[in-house]
């Protein structure tokens, strides 16, 4: 005998395709949710980090400004004081100039020449005085030419005045000192003299 299905299969079949697709659909739907998830907290935990290192550089930034800072101080110091190791070892070298200066004068001067100012401006030096005659000033420009520390007198002006009731001439002159070592001071002033000068 023939047995004929009379149950709408058609329905069920679509009734089945429909299930299928909402449980695919609720897979894809999780597994999206999931995936959104993993990204969302993969960037948050990204952006976490970087915002650690940016803190952490910032940081060490403002320890290194800090260090350049105070290593700036430092340098300004070590210069402030290798000036000033400079002009004390400038003085300390050069302490007895002036006697070695007036020492030097006395002994180039000749006689019949006095001496009524002496101004130092540096290594150069101004005299102002009267001599007897033209040829005392002559002999004493050759003295200072002659000079291990002094040179290049230059006569700058010479003139016949009145003193009371004689005729002296007074003049002004430049010459140079030479600077000495400590050496040449140790010696007594007989270094040798700078390019410009007789030896």
């Amino acid at each position: 005998m023939i047995r004929i299905n009379l149950l709408p299969h058609r329905e069920e079949k679509r009734k089945a395709r429909r299930q299928q697709f909402y449980a695919l659909s609720g897979l894809v739907a999780v597994l999206a949710g999931m995936i959104w998830f993993a990204g969302y907290s993969y960037i948050n935990n990204q952006i976490d980090r970087q915002v650690e290192k940016n803190a952490f550089l910032k940081k060490e930034v403002a320890a290194l400004d800090k260090q350049i800072e105070e290593i700036k101080k430092l340098k300004e110091q070590t210069e402030a004081l290798l000036a000033r190791k400079q002009v004390i070892e400038s003085l300390q070298a050069n302490r007895s100039e002036t006697v070695h200066l007036f020492n030097e004068l006395a002994r180039q001067l000749p006689a019949g020449v006095y001496l009524r100012s002496i101004k130092q401006d540096r290594q150069k030096i101004t005299l102002v005085g009267h001599a007897q005659s033209n040829a005392r000033v002559s002999t004493l420009m050759h003295n200072l030419d002659e000079s291990p520390v002094l040179e290049r007198p230059e006569l700058i002006e010479i003139k016949a005045v009145q003193a009371g009731k004689r005729r002296i001439n007074e003049f002004s002159m430049n010459i140079y000192f030479s600077r000495q070592t400590t050496e040449d001071a140790a010696k007594g002033g007989k270094g040798e003299k700078k390019p410009g000068g007789k030896a």
